[in-house]
């Protein structure tokens, strides 16, 4: 159970780490609007030891950055959370507070909900009858709230990454990833980021056969249609899915090799590189060795 949870929040932070302006410009606007990205200073390995309970945690995504109109610096703190914990908002607090207590800087907290339940809080207070004595907000993201069909006019990375865990039904499965591809054949990322964004898509949307089958129809009557199929994620899911000829699936395991190298040249995980690419981990490990 743990290691299920610890997978899908690591994706998030992949996605949101690796594109968070992009996650910023298109979530909270009013966040994007205030930060000088050209000062953004990663402090996402930050870990500290709860000494009461022994427990080391360490936080998600967490940076440093300067405000655009004045000589001031911010921390930005984004903890993605996959399943429903109901001291989730004391958490929250608790990780605030540990940041405070070391840099003494302004912070701003983002909590991203991405499960199927109603739970959502976004703020912890602590008082007696006769004193308040605390109100800790944090802004909020609750991806299943959102509605996919208004995201699809952006060429946003992020944003159609996180279609594949918006609110839409399963009648409209293949119309969210025709979107999504639409999405995907605007945008101008290399490979590796191009890949990431395909594998998280693919984690949590993925078309059966028959699916398949129907979405390639109705991509084939798009404007888009050779654009979209001149992706090589296209050209990798025909490949193992159709089982074509040796000599294509020579080739899709080297494209698949060449998206892993420029993956471990953003210095991803290797255990992000597995999932998005499906390489064996031993495979991966020889490329970064003869790199």
């Amino acid at each position: 159970m743990i290691k299920t949870y610890t997978k899908h929040d690591q994706l998030f932070k992949e996605v949101i780490y690796t594109f968070f302006q992009e996650f910023l410009d298109v979530f909270f606007p009013e966040v994007y609007e205030i930060i000088d990205f050209r000062t953004i200073t990663p402090l996402s390995e930050e870990v500290f030891t709860d000494l009461i309970e022994g427990d080391t945690r360490r936080l998600d995504i967490v940076v440093q950055a300067k405000l655009k109109q004045e000589d001031a610096v911010i921390i930005v703190h984004i903890e993605p959370q996959s399943s429903s914990q109901t001291d989730f908002h004391e958490r929250m607090f608790h990780y605030f507070s540990l940041l405070y207590n070391k840099y003494r800087k302004p912070i701003i907290p983002i909590a991203v909900f991405s499960y199927e339940e109603n739970w959502e809080k976004d703020q912890f207070t602590m008082e007696f009858p006769f004193f308040h004595v605390l109100n800790f907000n944090f802004l909020t993201l609750h991806l299943r709230k959102k509605n996919w069909r208004d995201y699809i006019a952006s060429d946003n990375p992020v944003a159609a990454a996180l279609l594949s865990k918006m609110g839409y039904t399963e009648k409209e499965r293949i119309q969210v990833k025709i979107e999504f591809l639409k999405m995907m054949a605007k945008m101008e990322i290399n490979p590796a980021k191009q890949r990431l964004i395909y594998g998280f898509f693919e984690t949590y949307l993925k078309l059966n056969d028959e699916e398949e089958e129907k979405l390639m129809e109705e991509v084939k009557k798009l404007d888009e249609a050779d654009r979209i199929l001149e992706l090589p994620i296209s050209y990798e899911e025909k490949g193992i899915e159709k089982g074509i000829e040796k000599g294509i699936e020579k080739g899709v395991m080297q494209g698949k090799k060449e998206v892993a190298l420029e993956m471990l040249k953003e210095e991803l995980p290797i255990e992000i590189i597995v999932k998005v690419t499906h390489l064996k981990r031993e495979d991966i490990e020889d490329l970064k060795k003869k790199m």
